[in-house]
């Protein structure tokens, strides 16, 4: 995995719970990325979800229900939220060029921002954000110190990326509803012998 991106998720049904997550991406093909993320860049770093991104072209040819999981990243590229620490300016514009327009489906399997010392409970949907005033200054300010990253200098060097108008179906928070994922307990089916009752 290549690409390291930083940028920030909120769960689908709370944007009061919002995590920095550090993402460690291969691109498999022209069309889609695969990312773990972790809540931070250091050795010690704890795997907390995955990301799924794929094109515009492949999000368009999803089934409705399928869009509502995934959040579009014309925000997140072009308002300078979203960072590659380390990269020369110029390339990191080139890189958010190309993700302005793809989509990403994010599950977090540890909620670090409760204080959970394990990955307990099922997974969230998370989801990326769309506008200013929505990320928690004090979350921005944080990583940008630490990380020596700047959301205003990014957003002033990506000024001339055009932003692109998500497409319907992502963004479904939007709505004021959305999808996330409850337990519930289910008959097994094609038991096998020997199995217990």
């Amino acid at each position: 995995m290549d690409l390291y991106l930083n940028g920030f998720h909120f769960y689908a049904d709370d944007m009061g719970r919002q995590v920095e997550a550090h993402h460690f991406c291969t691109h498999l093909t022209e069309d889609f990325h695969q990312c773990t993320i972790f809540d931070s860049n250091e050795a010690n770093a704890r795997l907390i979800g995955i990301e799924y991104i794929i094109s515009e072209r492949l999000f368009l040819t999803l089934p409705e229900d399928e869009k509502r999981l995934w959040h579009s990243h014309h925000y997140e590229t072009t308002s300078g939220e979203l960072v590659m620490p380390g990269i020369p300016e110029a390339v990191e514009t080139v890189a958010m060029r190309q993700l302005a327009g793809t989509y990403g489906k994010t599950w977090h399997t540890w909620q670090v921002d409760r204080g959970d010392t394990l990955p307990l409970g099922i997974p969230q949907l998370m989801m990326g954000f769309t506008a200013d005033g929505q990320l928690e200054q004090r979350l921005a300010d944080e990583r940008d110190r630490r990380l020596g990253t700047s959301i205003a200098e990014s957003r002033k060097a990506r000024a001339d990326i055009p932003v692109p108008q998500p497409a319907p179906g992502a963004n479904s928070w939007q709505s004021g509803q959305s999808p996330q994922l409850t337990l519930q307990t289910v008959p097994l089916r094609n038991r096998r012998p020997g199995g217990t009752p």
